[in-house]
């Protein structure tokens, strides 16, 4: 069973950084899920795929991965480019673009 290590992204409902900074391995499933006939629930009968466990460090998660046997790949994560401006900055004289309502 092949694992997968990352630092999870923000949500969209999250203005900070938490539990962001946090390595996170996450098992492959290996069998696609399938729908339940009476509920028509989607269901798997592979429970390794609710396992979940963090790290403080990306060496930290590997060294568990290569310890317990554990097939890996690691997903470095994309750093979002922000430009921090204030409020204020929309009424300066000296916009590039002109102030319109």
């Amino acid at each position: 069973m092949t694992a997968r290590i990352f630092r999870p992204a923000k949500t969209a409902t999250q203005s900070g950084l938490g539990k962001t900074r946090e390595w996170r391995l996450e098992y492959i499933p290996e069998v696609p899920r399938g729908i339940e006939p009476l509920m028509g629930w989607t269901s798997s009968s592979d429970m390794k795929s609710q396992i979940k466990l963090t790290f403080p460090t990306k060496e930290e998660a590997v060294a568990y991965a290569e310890r317990n046997g554990v097939a890996y790949r690691v997903e470095e994560p994309n750093e979002a480019k922000r430009r921090v401006i204030s409020y204020s900055d929309n009424f300066k004289t000296n916009r590039v673009a002109p102030w319109t309502h």
